[in-house]
Order: C-alpha cells, then sequence, then structure tokens
C-alpha cells in the first residue's frame, strides 16, 4: 500500500476535455503541482454524494488558500460517469475529476477493494506534492473522519 513518501504510481486516467476523453497518465496531471486528491468508492452513492465530495467543493477556497494547485477525485468508473456526477454536484468548476476506468491506479497504488465481485477504490484523501504522498488518510470505517476536507485542512 502506498504511503507517506511514496512517489505515485505510474497509471493513466481518463479526464473529460472540451473535446470529450482524454487519457493522462499520472506525471502529467501531479508533476509540479500540489495537489489535494481523494478517491469515493461510488459516484452518487449515499456518502460519496452527500458527504465527501460536498466537503471538498465546499471548502475549495480554504484548500487552495492554503497552497494547494487543485483538488482531484477519483474513483473507478469511466469518464462519463465522473463527468455528469461532477455536473450533478456542482462541483465541475472546482474538483478535477480522474477516472481510473480499470481501476489500475487504485490497484498499483494498493487502495482497491472488491465490493461483492466489483473493483473499487478505498475511501481515502491525500496530499501529493510534485507526484510524491505528504499525507495520505484512508477511511477504515464508514464516513469521512479521516478522508473528508475538513481533515486534510488541518496537515496543510
Amino acid at each position: 500500500m502506498i504511503k507517506v513518501g511514496d512517489k505515485l504510481p505510474n497509471a493513466t486516467f481518463t479526464v473529460m476535455a472540451a473535446d470529450g476523453p482524454k487519457p493522462m497518465n499520472t506525471d502529467e496531471i501531479f508533476a509540479g503541482r500540489r495537489i489535494v486528491l481523494f478517491a469515493v468508492p461510488g459516484p452518487f452513492t449515499p456518502t460519496c454524494d452527500r458527504n465527501h465530495l460536498p466537503s471538498f467543493r465546499d471548502k475549495t477556497a480554504e484548500i487552495k488558500a492554503k497552497g494547494v494547485d487543485a483538488i482531484a477525485c477519483t474513483a473507478i468508473n469511466n469518464v462519463f460517469v465522473l463527468s455528469a456526477w461532477a455536473k450533478a454536484s456542482e462541483a465541475a468548476d472546482k474538483i478535477e475529476f480522474l477516472a481510473d476506468g480499470n481501476g489500475d491506479f487504485a490497484e498499483a497504488a494498493g487502495l482497491s477493494v472488491t465490493v461483492g465481485r466489483i473493483p473499487r477504490s478505498k475511501r481515502y484523501s491525500m496530499l501529493v506534492d510534485n507526484g510524491v504522498v505528504k499525507s495520505i488518510n484512508i477511511e477504515e470505517n464508514p464516513g469521512i473522519e479521516k478522508s473528508g476536507a475538513d481533515n486534510i485542512l488541518t496537515q496543510l
């Protein structure tokens, strides 16, 4: 499992660009940037939709005021689901959505979990500086006590 001091694993995400889906690798997204990355097990699911994403959407200004370049959300879903969630949650202009469609990033980082037979990401947040993990908060229990925006703000 990835830990503080580790470089993010090389993986390819899909992002929704103005002209449609675009692949971007870890280095393209994280190099030279200080990013708060959080992951959800499932967009549109109750805890993710009502608590986790809104905690970051609503604290964007506070987080960026602490020297963070961007906030990004990832999930093991396709880019169309994440794009629809970004719009529905009114977070498209505040958070970058990184589709980990096959779960390659979550698996390489040791942050994947199987729910039934469906691969999902564990719920977590991390501060990443130039591709290196500076802090990581993995939820072991339901809720967003460790992985929510309030906790990451204490680490900035």
